[in-house]
């Protein structure tokens, strides 16, 4: 391979992965968007309780929506559930 051939190959590397990086958020909002319309987990198939699992409670998830939902979950939540797909709060 010639040093000429390297060259572009590595300016075609670097094109692509800088097109790639710049799609990023494009690509991003769109899977947003798409999350968005998806349905929620029943209860049952997330091991949704009514009580809290230790300090880990609805209302100091990631996921908890106020005054009484969630973003993964359907139905009313208390504030004080649970369930299997608990994530602290940033």
């Amino acid at each position: 391979m010639s040093d000429e051939t390297a060259k572009t190959g590595r300016r075609r590397i670097m094109l692509r992965a800088g097109l790639a990086v710049a799609a990023t958020p494009v690509v991003a909002a769109g899977l947003s968007q798409g999350a968005l319309a998806q349905q929620k987990l029943a209860k049952n198939l997330i091991q949704y309780q009514d009580s809290p699992k230790g300090d880990q409670r609805c209302d100091n998830c990631t996921h908890w929506q106020p005054p009484n939902a969630c973003a993964i979950v359907e139905g009313p939540i208390a504030p004080n559930g649970w369930c299997a797909a608990w994530a602290p709060k940033a």
